[in-house]
């Protein structure tokens, strides 16, 4: 059972099952939360997702395609974990960086990219992730 927290350990989690997608996201917003070019999610069923220490803090806003997201995060440290939103909804979307087993993040292969049209120029699309401009 994969597991994650945030980088001060005050806010844990776990979820069961198989990621149900690898995505690559080019979008602003996932550029600003984790202050870099893009953000490597693992998409799972919320079913199967539990906090088990802490509660995570949460902020809402208009996401780039238009729907309401909401991030969780360590009110503590500042990590973003994870995501939920109408857009996926009934899943979790996992910043994959957060992951506890890094074999994850070393076995990583996108199953596709948001947004690539906005993906900075100098990083390359990845072999075989389908190539979404926005979220469809």
């Amino acid at each position: 059972m994969p597991s994650g927290g945030c980088m001060c350990g005050n806010v844990r989690y776990e979820v069961s099952g198989d990621s149900e997608a690898s995505i690559l996201c080019h979008c602003i917003d996932c550029r600003k939360i984790g202050g870099s070019t893009y953000s490597s999610n693992a998409v799972y069923n919320a079913d199967g997702f539990k906090v088990t220490k802490g509660t995570p803090k949460q902020h809402k806003k208009k996401a780039d395609g238009g729907n309401d997201i909401t991030s969780n995060f360590c009110g503590d440290c500042g990590s973003t974990m994870w995501r939920e939103g109408a857009t996926f909804a009934g899943k979790r979307i996992i910043k994959a960086g957060t992951l506890d087993d890094t074999s994850i993040l070393d076995n990583f292969k996108a199953d596709a990219e948001l947004y690539a049209n906005t993906r900075p120029k100098w990083v390359g699309a990845q072999s075989g992730a389908a190539q979404k401009d926005g979220m469809s």
